[in-house]
């Protein structure tokens, strides 16, 4: 297991870091942001699988940004796929 790392684009945070274990998402860190809403993200969407979390957080916008912390969670995992 590795930690694979992002680097948002559009908010407030300026990196994501994760693992991802038999298709499972462990250990999702954010850097920068709203601290307490990512840990509570962080938290909900721990050992769920990567697709469920991409379907459920994917286009989640914040205020006119056109994106979000959760949305880039799913940019981030999208391409962790893209490099398996």
């Amino acid at each position: 297991m590795a930690a694979y790392t992002y680097s948002p684009k559009g908010v407030c945070s300026i990196n994501i870091s994760f693992d991802v274990e038999d298709g499972l998402l462990k250990n999702v860190k954010f850097t920068g942001g709203c601290n307490g809403n990512l840990k509570g993200i962080s938290s909900l969407v721990d050992g769920m699988e990567v697709t469920e979390v991409i379907k459920r957080l994917k286009g989640t916008n914040c205020g006119n940004k056109g994106t979000s912390c959760p949305d880039q969670l799913a940019k981030a995992l999208e391409a962790y796929l893209n490099t398996k």
